[in-house]
């Protein structure tokens, strides 16, 4: 069997694990990532999640910096993003369009920068456990087997795929019927009038979500649209969904459709997954087709992409230290040993209905995210990152967006290099310089660094 040794482990390439690794390598921890993969980027990519929503809270103050801002910074030099725009659906302040091709070139070349190995085309798929310690992963790759050793490791697949493995205890969805989220296959369309859809937006606002800015959208580059509902309950799809929702981009004729709703199959299920992509590239055509026959600027159409992979919002979850409740998000409850922050709003997709419930964070409108919801338990050297880290059904649907699980990766990562550097495990190194590190490196941790960026 292959054998690599390292510092510090991260399985996943998704945004969260991408963020933890750059981290770790940051700190001199030798990292090695793993991904399932050809190519990096998790959802963002293989999923066509997009945009990136949302570095603010409602009132525009930044909350999610760090390494995800650096990134963005990144893309803009490229002009592969405009950086943060405002959301012309209104569910939230601001979202951050970006090229998901460019994307994938950058991030490689940013982890190489921070020395970090990435390991491709490699599924993790064990884990050697001895006592309370993950010893190493093994992953089945084209090569035969790789077993991958290490001090520390960080699960930010996801599906919390490596602390499964492990035996650490997992949760998955709601209470009482363990219902997730329903899953989305995501499609790109080219070939649309825009300036069409924004005047037909101004002129019959009844058919559009409410919050949608519409006296600003003259002036305004749209970035989104939620509604044309009446053209969709006309058309009795069987897509069991009350809206169309689509978001603008990269391309100037370009949008990015999130419509299709798959529910009541397991994520983490092998037939289910299966039928989940079989029932989305069905629901996608007929979206499409719908689209191009109804809507108007969208008589010249067509579909230019489809995800490699349905989109998945919701699966395991760890039984962590602390579990985030809805509460704690609503209220904007601070904590004694944040890690980061979030101000997009509890946004749960009906596990088996049509609808969206929403409540939005109160107080400055940004909630924190405690450390020792990225420590699980019954294994001493194992941090999580992203979707997976301990948060009830409810709060997962606000910590499972790509902002705030890049900035929980970049904690995971910075905790996981510093516990392999001190030789402890994650959940004996100092909170206090955790945070100092993660301040020094961008990330923002409280109300007042919030106030000192402009409201957008």
């Amino acid at each position: 069997m292959n054998r690599i040794d390292a510092d510090v482990v991260v399985c996943g390439g998704g945004p969260a694990g991408i963020n933890a690794a750059l981290a770790a390598g940051r700190t001199g921890a030798k990292t090695v990532l793993i991904e399932r993969y050809g190519f990096l980027g998790g959802m963002s990519t293989a999923a066509l999640v997009y945009p990136w929503m949302t570095f603010h809270t409602t009132g525009g103050k930044q909350v999610i910096a760090g390494i995800a801002q650096e990134i963005i910074d990144r893309l803009m030099a490229e002009n592969a993003s405009p950086g943060h725009v405002r959301d012309t659906v209104g569910f939230v302040r601001t979202i951050t369009p970006y090229d998901p091709e460019v994307y994938k070139v950058l991030i490689v070349d940013m982890l190489r920068e921070a020395g970090v190995k990435v390991l491709l085309h490699s599924l993790m798929d064990e884990a050697v456990v001895e006592a309370d310690r993950i010893v190493a992963v093994r992953l089945a790759t084209k090569s035969g087997k790789y077993e991958v050793t290490a001090k520390q490791f960080v699960d930010a697949t996801g599906d919390a795929d490596l602390a499964y493995l492990s035996g650490v205890p997992c949760l998955q969805g709601r209470d009482g019927d363990s219902l997730t989220q329903p899953m989305t296959m995501k499609f790109r369309m080219r070939g649309v009038d825009l300036a069409k859809v924004k005047r037909y937006m101004i002129d019959h606002p009844d058919e559009f979500y409410k919050k949608t800015p519409f006296d600003e959208l003259e002036h305004l580059p749209l970035s989104g649209v939620l509604g044309y509902f009446k053209h969709w309950q006309e058309a009795e799809l069987p897509i069991n969904r009350d809206q169309v929702l689509f978001f603008t981009g990269p391309g100037p004729d370009e949008v990015l459709v999130n419509t299709t709703r798959v529910q009541g199959l397991d994520s983490t299920k092998l037939e289910d997954l299966t039928e989940g992509e079989i029932q989305g590239r069905k629901q996608v055509r007929m979206v499409a087709d719908f689209m191009t026959r109804n809507l108007p600027g969208f008589e010249n159409a067509s579909i230019s992409s489809v995800g490699a992979q349905i989109g998945v919002r919701e699966s395991r979850r760890i039984d962590g230290q602390y579990t985030l409740q809805v509460d704690d998000v609503v209220s904007g409850r601070t904590f004694d040993d944040c890690i980061a922050r979030s101000g997009y709003p509890i946004d749960i997709h009906d596990p088996s209905g049509k609808g969206v419930q929403a409540a939005w964070v109160q107080g400055d409108g940004a909630y924190d995210i405690p450390y020792r919801c990225l420590i699980p338990k019954g294994i001493v050297n194992l941090l999580t990152a992203g979707r997976c880290i301990s948060t009830s059904h409810e709060a997962l649907a606000t910590t499972r967006l790509t902002p705030s699980c890049m900035a929980t990766g970049q904690a995971a990562g910075t905790a996981a290099g510093m516990a392999s550097a001190q030789g402890i495990s994650p959940a004996e190194i100092s909170v206090a310089q955790l945070q100092e590190r993660l301040i020094r490196d961008g990330a923002l941790l409280s109300s007042e660094q919030s106030s000192t960026y402009n409201v957008i």
